[in-house]
């Protein structure tokens, strides 16, 4: 996957850009692990399909980590990596703007 662009800001809304990415990172800042069935609740209404290919984009990228655990039923949990931290204090900035300005700006 291309991700190189002389701009910033064209990179990283490329890896964080969409709908769900920034609130699968925004989701796994609050909590240290989460499993797919509670990533899917924290982002309604994101379908199982879209959810794994943002994940396993996230997880290509080296935003998040995978955990299979050997068991059945299988379960598999999702965490951020020292990379994905690094995006904390901007999904803080971003959490903290949409709060400030959510009455000043038409819910669309």
């Amino acid at each position: 996957m291309k991700l190189a662009s002389p701009c910033p800001i064209t990179f990283t809304t490329r890896i964080m850009g969409g709908k769900w990415k920034a609130r699968l990172v925004w989701a796994l800042t609050r909590e240290d692990r989460l499993r797919f069935s509670e990533l899917r609740r924290s982002c309604p209404p994101i379908s199982d399909r879209i959810l794994s290919k943002e994940l396993r984009d996230l997880e290509g990228w080296g935003l998040i980590a995978r955990t299979a655990y050997p068991v059945v039923p299988p379960h598999t949990e999702y965490s951020l990596t020292p990379l994905g931290r690094t995006l904390e204090p901007v999904m803080a900035a971003m959490a903290s703007w949409g709060l400030e300005q959510r009455g000043k700006i038409v819910d669309l």
